[in-house]
C-alpha cells in the first residue's frame, strides 16, 4: 500500500538543491578537469607576462631618467649636437640612442620633445618636426610643446591655417600652461596670415579678456590695429 508522500519544507527543499547542485559541480569537474587545469596554466603564464612587461617596463624607464639627467646637463649648457649625439668614450649616450632605446617609456618620451628642441636650435628643423610628432607621453605641457613645434614648423612651410590650427590646440591642453597666451597669440598671428581675420580677432579678444598680465596682452593692439585697417 502506497503512503503518503511526506512534503518537504522549504528549508529541506533548500538543503536537497545545494546537495544537487554540489554534486553536479563535481560531476562537471571530474569531466573537464584536464582542460580546466590547462585553462588555469594559460592564465598563470599570462598573469606572469604581465607582471615581467610592467617590471621590465618600469625598469626601462628609471634607466631612461637616467641617461636623460646625465644628457641634460649637455642640453642646458648649449651643446646641442653633442646632447643628440652623444660623447664618445664617455656614458652620455645622447638623446636619440635615448629615444630609440626607451621611447616608449614615459622618460624616453619627454627625450623625444628635448631631442626635438636640440634639432630646432640647430636648425634642422625636419629633424625636429619628426621627434614633435612622434611624442605621445601622458605630460599635458610636453603634449602643448609637441603641438606648438609642429605648428612652428608649418609656419616656416607658410601652411598658415594649419600652423595656426596646431597653436590652438596647443593652448586648450592644459589651462595649467602658462605659455597659453602666447600659443594664442601665435595662433591668431597664423590666422591673420592665413586670412581668417575672425579667427584672428576672437582669439585676440580672448587674450584680452583672460591674460591681460601676460606679455601676448601687451602685443595685441599691434595686431587687433592691422585687424581693423
Amino acid at each position: 500500500m502506497l503512503t503518503k508522500r511526506k512534503k518537504l519544507s522549504r528549508k529541506e527543499i533548500k538543503e536537497d538543491k545545494l546537495v544537487t547542485a554540489y554534486y553536479k559541480a563535481i560531476a562537471f569537474f571530474e569531466e573537464n578537469k584536464n582542460r580546466l587545469a590547462m585553462y588555469a596554466g594559460i592564465l598563470a603564464v599570462l598573469i606572469l607576462a604581465i607582471i615581467l612587461f610592467m617590471n621590465n617596463k618600469k625598469k626601462n624607464n628609471e634607466t631612461a631618467g637616467t641617461e636623460l639627467a646625465r644628457v641634460m646637463n649637455v642640453y642646458d649648457s648649449g651643446n646641442y649636437l653633442e646632447a643628440i649625439e652623444g660623447i664618445a668614450g664617455t656614458k652620455l649616450i645622447g638623446l636619440k640612442k635615448l629615444v630609440e632605446s626607451y621611447g616608449s617609456t614615459e622618460n624616453g618620451e619627454i627625450a623625444k620633445i628635448y631631442i626635438a628642441n636640440a634639432y630646432c636650435n640647430l636648425g634642422k628643423l625636419d629633424d625636429a618636426n619628426k621627434y614633435y610628432k612622434d611624442y605621445s607621453g601622458s605630460n599635458k605641457l610636453f603634449k602643448a610643446t609637441a603641438l606648438a613645434g609642429q605648428a612652428s614648423y608649418q609656419a616656416y612651410k607658410k601652411n598658415y591655417e594649419k600652423a595656426a590650427d596646431l597653436y590652438k590646440k596647443a593652448a586648450f591642453v592644459s589651462d595649467a600652461d602658462v605659455l597659453n597666451p602666447e600659443y594664442l597669440l601665435h595662433a591668431g598671428v597664423n590666422y591673420m596670415a592665413a586670412g581668417k581675420n575672425s579667427d584672428a580677432k576672437e582669439l585676440f579678444d580672448k587674450i584680452k579678456k583672460d591674460f591681460t598680465t601676460s606679455t601676448a596682452f601687451r602685443e595685441i593692439d599691434k595686431y587687433s590695429n592691422q585687424l581693423e585697417q
